[in-house]
């Protein structure tokens, strides 16, 4: 050895200009933090942390999750998901932290706002041919696959519970039986169903109602499932499954029902859904429509920006706010409002049960075909939903339509 090497000084070990950054993105991104704790496991092992309260940790492999944020917003955060980029022990816990902080954050940051949301929602037209295409590529997964997750009314909607130890399927029956009883139903009664996915409503409305009922869906996997759970309960005399658009169903009823299928069809399609329902109905008919909302001040922000859950999820998706919904009735139709009931307070648990179901029975899900990718991308479209509820972030409501001087 030299000894111009033995004189020289030490040398610190240099931190790669790439982690500096994603230190200093963070501690900027997580300063004020409120409402629990923030410990983030860097990709070298090193934690940091934010905020103070009880605490949820995310393990950060990759720093490719910055570059997807910086550029991607919400929809990069979940493609680095995807990607296995980043986890932690609660995800449910770590939106609501992230929700609970969201507004304050965008404050703090407006530029890197103004810059994400630069790069607007794509403004899909749900016409026909795409109606038909987008609901199958959810609902046509499989049936199999909604029986691991779901319970045994097969219904994919919030439910009502009257205790926090009621079974999901009581639960949905007793939110089916109250839309049943808003619709005042009874034996003389035509019910149109849009939307009526694998039967639940309409099993119910005819076999305890008496009600002639007919439903309209686009998937054919549904439609399937749904004929076959008629036919063995003996209502094929009271009930009809059609795979038909509403847009081109023809048809006069005396009550309608709607259970969150409003939020498929996108904003576009507002004006056509409530003309659709005014012009099916009967005189002296109403209709009850159970949808998802948005608050209406984040209505605005939401529609224009880009949606992860409309991309990788649900296509051609578009979660309505009551002033919207408000807005396309009275400019489309004779309908009105005439009542408004929160159900959104129950949809945490409806969702935490499927999540369960579903994460209890990932052996099952696999050997139906499906990927890591794919358990990753519903476990977190489930979590997102389950906290998003939780925080009033998203609202689920039951509207009962009328016309006015329509006695």
């Amino acid at each position: 050895m030299s000894e111009n090497a033995l004189n020289a000084e030490p040398r610190t070990a240099r931190v790669p200009l790439l982690d500096r950054i994603t230190v200093s993105i963070l501690d900027r991104v997580m300063a004020g933090l409120e409402g629990g704790t923030l410990e983030v496991e860097l990709p070298d092992g090193t934690v940091r942390s934010y905020g103070a309260g009880p605490a949820v940790r995310m393990r950060i492999a990759s720093p490719a999750l910055f570059r997807r944020i910086a550029t991607r917003g919400k929809v990069g955060l979940g493609e680095s998901w995807m990607a296995e980029e980043w986890d932690t022990d609660d995800l449910v816990g770590l939106f609501e932290l992230l929700l609970r902080n969201a507004n304050a954050a965008a404050d703090r940051h407006a530029t890197l706002r103004r810059i994400v949301a630069a790069r607007p929602r794509p403004n899909r037209r749900n016409g026909l041919f795409a109606a038909r295409r987008r609901i199958q590529y959810h609902y046509d997964l499989g049936n199999e696959l909604f029986e691991l997750m779901l319970d045994e009314t097969m219904t994919y909607s919030c439910a009502v519970f009257a205790s926090a130890d009621e079974s999901l399927a009581d639960a949905q029956r007793r939110k089916v039986r109250q839309i049943c009883e808003k619709l005042e139903l009874g034996p003389g009664d035509r019910v149109l169903e849009i939307g009526c996915g694998w039967g639940s409503f309409a099993l119910i409305a005819a076999g305890e109602y008496g009600a002639h009922v007919t439903g309209l869906t686009l998937s054919r996997a549904q439609a399937a499932l749904a004929r076959e759970r008629i036919a063995a309960a003996g209502l094929e005399d009271r009930i009809e499954i059609l795979e038909e658009d509403y847009r081109r169903h023809e048809g006069r009823y005396t009550k309608i029902a709607s259970i969150e299928m409003l939020e498929a069809i996108g904003e576009r399609e507002f004006p056509t859904y409530f003309a659709a329902i005014d012009r099916f109905l009967e005189p002296g008919g109403s209709a009850c429509v159970q949808t998802i909302l948005v608050p209406d001040e984040r209505w605005d922000r939401y529609r224009t920006s880009p949606d992860w859950i409309e991309q990788y999820v649900f296509p051609g998706c578009l979660i309505p706010s009551l002033g919207a919904l408000a807005q396309a009735t009275a400019r489309s139709s004779r309908m009105m409002i005439h009542e408004v009931e929160e159900i959104g307070p129950d949809y945490p648990e409806t969702l935490r049960r499927w999540r369960v179901s579903f994460t209890d029975r990932l052996d099952e899900v696999r050997a139906l075909g499906y990927d890591r990718r794919f358990v990753r991308t519903w476990n977190f479209y489930l979590a997102f939903c389950e906290a998003a509820f939780r925080l009033r972030a998203l609202r689920d409501v039951q509207l009962t339509l009328r016309r006015a001087y329509d006695a």
